[in-house]
């Protein structure tokens, strides 16, 4: 799915109920969406033309050791030439004002960029780099940002599923298979529970070359803020390094009149400020 943490990030970040008359959302209201269109559905849901969010990343090593860091998300939903995406690192010390740049191209590879203030410099991330660890968390760099719905093919693996929240309570949802048409992607499949009143993917498992299941992605709050389901807590879970890294979104505004000229190369090399309030 396009993006299966962002489906990262951008998961983490908010899902509204999806409005307007579109045949995918006419499809889903009947019960009989394509897969495509719910995969589509969850790509378009709405989450304000803007936002921007602080969150605590807890990441564990193979024998339980934690670190904690502390960092802003800041997204521009079509913007100039596509969708901006500036995560900032707050703490600790020796990742302080560390920062990514992504932007979104809708008809040419997307860009991203790196600010490592240790350096004073601006570095492009391109090629196999996308592939690697973002920040030593489990997250690559390529899960920071969009993926091309193209890229991928969609099935259903279950249209009857059922995804059972943290709290015991059991909710409807599609079972939806993607399929990369890399033959060279490092994760060529992912199989993820998508909510059916909400369009909201609340698990996803991920799968090497080699159809091993690597990365296992869970929601662990969901709440509504703003009229918009925002998952407030997920894990990401590395199977193979015995790894797995904590997201928890404390702040987060919608709607606070971001522009492009906030996402520039520019503005990337800025310290940033915490938002001083709660995500209620």
């Amino acid at each position: 799915m396009r993006r299966w943490v962002l489906v990262a990030l951008s998961a983490v970040l908010g899902c509204d109920p999806i409005i307007g008359t579109n045949r995918g959302a006419e499809a889903a209201r009947q019960g009989s969406p394509t897969p495509e269109q719910v995969a589509r559905l969850v790509q378009d849901r709405g989450t304000g033309r803007d936002w921007r969010a602080e969150l605590r990343m807890r990441l564990y090593d193979r024998q339980g050791r934690v670190r904690e860091r502390t960092l802003t998300v800041s997204m521009l939903r079509g913007g100039t030439a596509g969708d901006k995406t500036l995560v900032r690192f707050l703490s600790p010390n020796d990742i302080k004002n560390t920062a990514l740049l992504v932007w979104e191209h809708p008809d040419a590879d997307d860009e991203r960029f790196l600010y490592l203030p240790a350096l004073g410099r601006v570095r492009r991330i391109g090629g196999a780099e996308r592939q690697e660890s973002f920040a030593g968390s489990d997250l690559s760099y390529e899960d920071i940002g969009g993926r091309d719905m193209a890229d991928y093919t969609y099935a259903f693996a279950d249209e009857n599923a059922t995804w059972v929240a943290p709290d015991g309570t059991r909710h409807p949802a599609w079972a939806l298979e993607s399929r990369a048409r890399d033959r060279g992607a490092e994760f060529p499949r992912s199989v993820g529970l998508v909510l059916k009143d909400r369009f909201v993917l609340a698990h996803a498992d991920i799968y090497n070359q080699r159809d091993e299941r690597a990365k296992v992605f869970d929601v662990r709050r969901l709440e509504r803020i703003d009229g918009i389901w925002t998952v407030l807590d997920l894990v990401v879970v590395n199977e193979q390094q015995k790894t797995r890294t904590e997201l928890t979104t404390t702040s987060i505004r919608y709607n606070v009149g971001l522009t492009d000229e906030d996402f520039t190369r520019r503005a990337l090399e800025r310290p940033s400020t915490t938002l001083g309030a709660g995500p209620r």
